[in-house]
C-alpha cells in the first residue's frame, strides 16, 4: 500500500487516464499553448485529481530562494504581486487597493521591492517574468487557473489573497466569511426579522459563496421562510450597475406582497446600490427595509444611513500574505495553509429592530 502511495504520478499516467497522448498532456502543462483551452482544462483537472501538482518539485523548475535579511546589501529582491485587472480589481478599489497597501507596507518594512503585474495574458506574463531576483508571488483577487499553473510550473512560491483555485494548490488568506455572515444573519433574526433575502452573485467568488452559504444555513437552522426557499437568494447578473436590477426585483416583491423586511448583501457596493434602489421606490432604509453590506469600505459609513457591515481587515490580509510567503520560501515542505483573519460585525444605522405589525 505505502508503495502505491509514494509512486510518482507521471505525464503518461495522466495521458492514460484521459485517453490522450503524452504529447498533449505535456503541451497542456507546459503553458506554451498548442492545445485547446478545453483540453488544457481537462488535463489540469485530471493532473490535480491524480495528485500531480501536490508532488514536491514533480515538474517544477527548482529555483533556490533565500529569505532576505532586512537591509541586506546587493540587489534588492522583489515580490511579484499579481492582480489581473478584471472586474473591479484595481489599485483604486476601496477594497483591493487596501489589500495592496498592506502588502506594500509590509514589504517596505522588511526592505523588499514590489513588482505589480495586472496582466491577464500568459504570454505577456512570461515575457515580464524573470524569476531571478523574484522571491515569490502574492496573487490578489481572482486569477485564472492557467496563469496560476504557469507560476506553479516555474516553481515560484505563492500565496493567494481572497481567492483559491480548486486545481492549483497554494497558501491562501481569507477573512472568516462564513462566521461573520452567520453572526450578522442571527443578529437580524434576534431583532425580529423573519423575512430576509440575500442579494449577490453566489458564484462570483469563494468569499461570496461562503457568505451566501452562511446566510442560508442560519435560515435553515431557524426554520424561516421554508415555503420560499428558492426565493432566499436574489442572484445578480453581470458585475456592475446593480441598482436597476434590485429596483425591478423590489417592485416584483412588493406587488406579490413578499417584500422582505431585511436584505443582506454580498458586499458594500451592492448594499449601497440596494439603498439607492429602495430610495427611488420611496422605501425608507431602515424604517421600511433593513440593509447590510460586507467589507467595510470607506463609502460604507458615508452612505445615508451609514451601513451595517462586516469589517474585513484588508491591510492585515495584505501584511499576512507577505509573512506567509516568507514562511513558505523558508519551509517549502510544510503543509499548505488556509489562513482566516477574523472580521468584525459593525452595527450602524441601516438596520432597525422590527416592530411586529398586526397582519404579520
Amino acid at each position: 500500500m505505502s508503495n502505491a502511495m509514494t509512486k510518482k504520478i507521471t505525464m503518461q499516467q495522466i495521458a492514460d487516464h484521459l485517453g490522450v497522448s503524452k504529447f498533449v498532456v505535456s503541451k497542456a502543462l507546459s503553458g506554451k499553448g498548442g492545445v485547446s483551452e478545453s483540453t488544457k482544462e481537462r488535463v489540469i483537472q485530471a493532473a490535480s485529481q491524480l495528485g500531480y501538482f501536490a508532488q514536491k518539485n514533480a515538474y517544477m523548475k527548482n529555483v533556490r530562494r533565500d529569505v532576505p535579511t532586512a537591509g541586506a546589501g546587493g540587489n534588492k529582491q522583489s515580490v511579484l504581486v499579481l492582480m489581473p485587472n478584471i472586474r473591479f480589481q484595481t489599485r483604486d478599489s476601496l477594497y483591493w487597493g487596501k489589500i495592496l497597501d498592506g502588502i506594500s507596507a509590509r514589504l517596505e518594512e522588511i526592505g523588499l521591492g514590489m513588482v505589480i503585474i495586472s496582466e491577464q495574458s500568459i504570454d505577456h506574463f512570461l515575457h515580464i517574468l524573470n524569476p531571478n531576483g523574484i522571491l515569490g508571488l502574492i496573487g490578489v483577487g481572482e486569477i485564472s487557473t492557467s496563469l496560476l499553473l504557469e507560476v506553479h510550473r516555474i516553481g515560484l512560491p505563492m500565496v493567494l489573497v481572497d481567492h483559491e483555485d480548486p486545481l492549483i494548490p497554494s497558501d491562501t488568506i481569507f477573512v472568516n466569511n462564513y462566521d461573520c455572515m452567520s453572526r450578522l444573519t442571527k443578529h437580524l433574526i434576534g431583532i425580529g426579522h423573519k423575512r430576509m433575502n440575500f442579494i449577490g452573485n453566489a458564484r462570483y467568488s469563494r468569499s461570496f459563496h461562503d457568505r451566501w452559504i452562511a446566510f442560508r444555513s442560519v435560515l435553515e437552522e431557524n426554520q424561516l421562510q421554508t415555503d420560499m426557499k428558492e426565493e432566499w437568494l436574489f442572484q445578480l447578473e453581470g458585475i456592475q450597475d446593480f441598482q436597476e436590477q434590485i429596483k425591478l426585483w423590489a417592485i416584483r416583491k412588493q406587488r406579490a406582497g413578499q417584500l422582505p423586511t431585511a436584505v443582506l448583501c454580498a458586499n458594500d457596493m451592492i448594499a449601497i446600490d440596494a439603498v439607492n434602489a429602495f430610495n427611488e421606490l420611496g422605501l425608507a432604509v431602515p424604517h421600511d427595509i433593513s440593509v447590510t453590506g460586507f467589507d467595510n469600505i470607506e463609502d460604507a459609513y458615508r452612505t445615508k444611513p451609514a451601513l451595517t457591515t462586516v469589517n474585513v481587515p484588508k491591510e492585515a490580509m495584505g501584511k499576512k500574505a507577505v509573512e506567509q510567503l516568507l514562511l513558505r520560501i523558508d519551509k517549502k515542505q510544510e503543509p499548505l495553509e488556509k489562513i482566516l483573519i477574523l472580521g468584525e460585525v459593525i452595527y450602524r444605522e441601516s438596520i432597525t429592530r422590527l416592530v411586529q405589525k398586526q397582519h404579520s
